[in-house]
């Protein structure tokens, strides 16, 4: 027992997704295992975290070096409680996901599936954020099992240098066999906002999000290049949003 690796694992899809499912089905045995996810999808938010209402929580499943829990917390409020309530000690590594979507490039800061892991940073835990460009529920998950293997199996041996965890992003399953990984940056790329106009039974108007991703980085190397051409995107991410190469440049004295 001593010498397992804790991994806390969570999601923002919710306990029932099928992302989450594989995802503990392929590591479960490379550690000593604490899933935390919430009773409700939590997409899209990001690094939120609850305090206007409290946090319920109960223990799902306990199994020999397994344990469940649901919570009505965020991704981020799951990561909190398992590192300071519910896991007994500071996890070895965190393991977010496998989010049904993408989120390669701007996504990141929409994504509670990063905000969990980019909160274990915080605290120097090593975090690994997985992600599926396909957002539907039945999305098929057969081509991942190898790489997220080979990932998790890496940091747990390695490490990850200090402050840094990964965005992982894995193409659809198209049927053809998946080129290899490559370590990239975030292609600079936006979702381009419509919110539809609509009208309640009663009249009254409300606004549904829509829109469209636009992709307009050429440059190579790129996340959302990577997965064009049916790669794994890997992007070192940290918490930290200074602009250093700017630093010298502005002057407002």
């Amino acid at each position: 027992m001593a010498n397992k690796p804790l991994i806390l694992i969570t999601n923002d899809d919710g306990i029932n997704a099928p992302g989450l499912r594989k995802l503990i089905s392929i590591v479960k045995d490379l550690g000593e295992i604490v899933v935390i996810a919430s009773d409700k999808s939590m997409s899209g938010m990001a690094h939120a975290v609850t305090i206007q209402t409290p946090i319920r929580v109960r223990l799902e499943k306990e199994e020999d070096n397994y344990k469940e829990y649901l919570t009505t917390g965020t991704p981020v409020d799951n990561v909190k409680l398992g590192k300071h309530k519910l896991c007994g000690r500071l996890p070895d590594l965190i393991l977010s996901g496998i989010n049904h979507g993408s989120n390669a490039s701007i996504n990141i800061i929409y994504s509670g599936t990063m905000g969990a892991v980019l909160e274990g940073v915080i605290d120097g835990v090593p975090g690994i954020g997985f992600s599926l460009m396909d957002f539907s529920n039945d999305a098929d998950f057969s081509h991942v099992d190898d790489s997220v293997r080979n990932i998790v199996t890496k940091v747990l041996h390695d490490g990850l240098p200090s402050g840094v965890c990964l965005n992982v992003n894995f193409p659809i399953n198209n049927g053809v066999p998946l080129k290899g990984i490559k370590v990239c940056k975030q292609a600079n790329a936006r979702w381009v906002e419509e919110f539809e106009e609509r009208k309640d039974p009663h009249g009254r108007v409300y606004y549904w999000l829509a829109g469209r991703f636009e992709d307009g980085d050429g440059r190579e190397n790129t996340d959302e290049k990577a997965l064009a051409e049916n790669y794994v995107s890997i992007v070192p991410s940290h918490t930290d949003f200074t602009a250093h190469e700017h630093l010298d440049k502005l002057n407002f004295s």
